[in-house]
């Protein structure tokens, strides 16, 4: 029974793969050859780069991607400084109210985004932000999944070796820098490459909060980009994606084996 079981398992996990990898296959095919082809998957069809002069040449590729370099490191930043201080409060720190505070963050996780739409963006409005870089970070800078990854990861650090620091004159600050930071890297690495992936293809927010290239996303940009009233060429559209991804695929294939190790230490399942 065990060998069938793994057997399906196993034709299971090379089902989804090839799934999640066909788009992506086909996305290169196309991209490579010419319109007619697109389709036809004849392997002597010639190959072109063309697609990629003509979808650049279309769009502000360059823009597009500057803003969602600038936008996801920005949310990255404040989200580790902020989740950080409040990971070590609620794990290091006795303060009245502590488990309801903890329990209001957790609830934040079971709120869906998309429901808070309409109220985020009111408040982007009445502060005089739409269509800005703050605007499309603000309502995610406060990451309950963070915050939740790093007071768990905290609370496995010795208390012992804050109370040495302590001992050697080290402030509040200085201990969470030089004690609890480095002891929670991996946590950092995973936290950091889950954030990255999701605002990157973030879209519903950024299509509501931004109206021009200044600071429009990829995401957004490849929808305008390739939406039917514009006229749908297969060919350019997966240049296109191509371009868009490249960064994020560079990156993730250079730093894999690191990703794959931060996940394994930092318990996430």
């Amino acid at each position: 029974m065990s060998k069938l079981s793994n057997l399906f398992m196993t034709v299971c996990a090379w089902a989804l793969g090839m799934a999640w990898i066909l788009p992506l296959l086909y996305a290169f095919w196309a991209a490579f050859h010419p319109a007619e082809t697109a389709t036809s998957f004849d392997l002597t069809a010639p190959l072109t780069l063309e697609n990629f002069k003509t979808a650049w040449q279309q769009a502000p590729f360059l823009s597009y991607m500057i803003n969602t370099v600038v936008i996801t490191l920005m949310i990255l930043i404040v989200q580790l400084v902020l989740c950080t201080l409040a990971g070590y409060a609620l794990a290091r720190i006795e303060f009245w109210g502590r488990g309801v505070v903890f329990a209001l963050i957790l609830m934040q996780l079971m709120v869906v985004p998309e429901i808070l739409i309409v109220e985020n963006y009111q408040t982007v409005a009445s502060l005089g932000l739409v269509d800005t870089y703050l605007s499309v970070g603000l309502p995610y800078f406060a990451s309950a999944f963070g915050i939740f990854l790093l007071r768990q990861t905290f609370m496995t650090v010795p208390q012992d070796l804050e109370n040495a620091a302590r001992i050697e004159g080290c402030s509040r600050l200085q201990i969470i820098w030089k004690v609890y930071v480095p002891l929670a890297r991996p946590t950092y690495l995973a936290f950091a490459l889950v954030s990255i992936s999701y605002h990157w293809n973030n879209f519903l927010w950024p299509l509501v909060v931004t109206n021009t290239e200044n600071s429009r996303p990829l995401t957004v940009g490849m929808a305008i980009f390739g939406a039917p009233e514009s006229g749908v060429d297969w060919s350019i559209v997966s240049a296109g994606t191509l371009i868009s991804i490249s960064l994020l695929l560079v990156l993730f294939l250079i730093f894999q084996r690191q990703f794959v190790q931060s996940f394994m230490n930092s318990g996430i399942k």
